[in-house]
């Protein structure tokens, strides 16, 4: 029998796309192994949002090459697009995609083993007018399912590689994604997370149908969709009406991942990104004032060019205001092509990492002051795995991580929980007896 494994580095549209690759091979009978083993092909989608996603990617392509050098050795996704000569200069790659083509890519192997010679397609993606449709009816490694819902993000900001690795927006076809919707609650999934590369802006490309119109088409037509989430969204697509319906609809979430990436006004700006300091907290306040409990969560840029101690001081102040519950902390990384790469004032790599280490230990005490909020109430958790023999672990619907004692059993359903304890050490809770949704 052929073998193919395949690793995914990087955000959760690379997992999604990992799973429908996995779907792709195995539909020409072709056995998933891990990638620890000796397979017939290996995958490697790879990131490029940092250096880090680089260096980490060409290390699993050489990781791949010497398991099997006769393997046929695949690298496609975000690296792969924006950077296909670093890929081809590593000898025992055979074939390269960017982030298109990956629907052909099991005839590409073939294609490879029958002529011997490397395949290297890329495609110019800013050209790219359509979605490319990849349907994920199950994920082996997940107790939520991802859905993809666009492609592409058409914001430019200085740091980000991203829109040439992905395109402009492009969004998938409404029925496209309530059909895939439905499926993934037919085989079992009671959560749906609802990803792109720039989720918010879905619909920018089609004719009067939004971001909004889908969340009201997932919540009224997917039957048995106990819990929808949105993988992330930028402050200014969060709509009046869409506040409307994460309070009046239970099945969406109280929790919403709002990219940050800086409480400063003048890096904000640096960074061309298109709101101001107080904008984004009138915003937050606004949905607080109807969803007191709502969980927010975000991603910070330390160290981007010219970031004074001044700035990177009201970016902490800034994050206290706002009090998240947990943040997503990145050294700023040069990226070469974009605009911040030249700028003048590059930060310094040890004064970046204090300030990485400042706001993580921030963020360990927002996700324990937001948790002890819920101590001795009831959130309803779905279980993903096994803690320990006894213990269960999984997150509740505003993204808290809990352990309860638990049958095994009920991994992937949806569990009230009484909220125990809170600390750096964990979110402990009680299954409330007898009860399940």
């Amino acid at each position: 029998m052929k073998t193919f494994a395949i690793h995914t580095l990087g955000c959760k549209v690379n997992t999604y796309e990992s799973e429908a690759i996995v779907r792709l091979f195995e539909a020409h009978d072709y056995h998933k192994i891990s990638f620890k083993e000796v397979a017939d092909v290996y995958v490697i989608n790879t990131c490029t949002v940092t250096n880090t996603g680089d260096s980490k990617s060409r290390q699993i392509i050489r990781r791949a090459i010497r398991k099997n050098p006769e393997a046929v050795v695949c690298v496609v996704g975000c690296y792969a697009q924006v950077a296909p000569s670093d890929i081809e200069a590593i000898e025992g790659v055979d074939i390269i995609l960017g982030t298109q083509f990956r629907h052909q890519i099991v005839d590409l192997v073939e294609d490879h083993i029958k002529s011997k010679q490397r395949i290297t397609k890329i495609s110019d993606v800013m050209k790219e007018k359509e979605f490319e449709e990849l349907d994920v009816d199950v994920f082996t490694e997940n107790t939520r399912a991802f859905l993809k819902i666009q492609d592409g993000c058409n914001n430019f900001c200085t740091y980000c590689i991203i829109p040439y690795a992905r395109g402009l927006v492009r969004s998938r076809k409404p029925e496209s994604v309530l059909k895939q919707a439905q499926t993934l609650v037919d085989h079992g999934f009671v959560e749906i997370v609802l990803t792109g590369i720039h989720t918010g802006a879905y619909g920018i490309d089609l004719k009067h149908y939004r971001f909004y119109d889908l969340l009201v088409d997932l919540v009224e037509q997917t039957k048995g969709l106990k819990r929808l989430r949105i993988s992330s969204i930028e402050i200014n697509q969060i709509t009046d009406e869409v506040i409307d319906l994460i309070k009046n609809n239970s099945i969406i979430v109280d929790h919403l991942h709002v990219p940050l990436q800086s409480g400063s006004d003048g890096v904000l700006k640096r960074m061309r990104r298109k709101y101001t300091c107080a904008q984004y907290l009138e915003k937050i306040e606004q949905i607080r004032s109807v969803l007191p409990d709502i969980a927010f969560t975000t991603d910070v840029i330390v160290g981007f060019p010219q970031e004074t101690q001044e700035e990177f001081d009201e970016t902490y102040a800034f994050i206290q205001q706002v009090g998240y519950s947990e943040l997503h902390v990145f050294p700023y990384s040069k990226r070469r092509n974009t605009p911040a790469a030249a700028m003048d004032g590059q930060v310094d790599e040890a004064v970046k990492n204090e300030r990485v280490k400042a706001l993580i230990d921030l963020s360990k005490k927002l996700h324990v002051n937001y948790a002890k909020k819920f101590i001795d109430k009831t959130v309803d958790v779905i279980f993903e795995e096994a803690f320990d023999e006894e213990h269960l672990i999984g997150h509740a619907g505003n993204y808290l991580k809990v352990i309860a004692k638990a049958d095994p059993k009920w991994i992937g359903q949806v569990v009230p929980v009484v909220i125990k304890e809170a600390s750096v050490l964990g979110i402990t809770g009680e299954v409330l007896e007898g009860e399940r949704l």
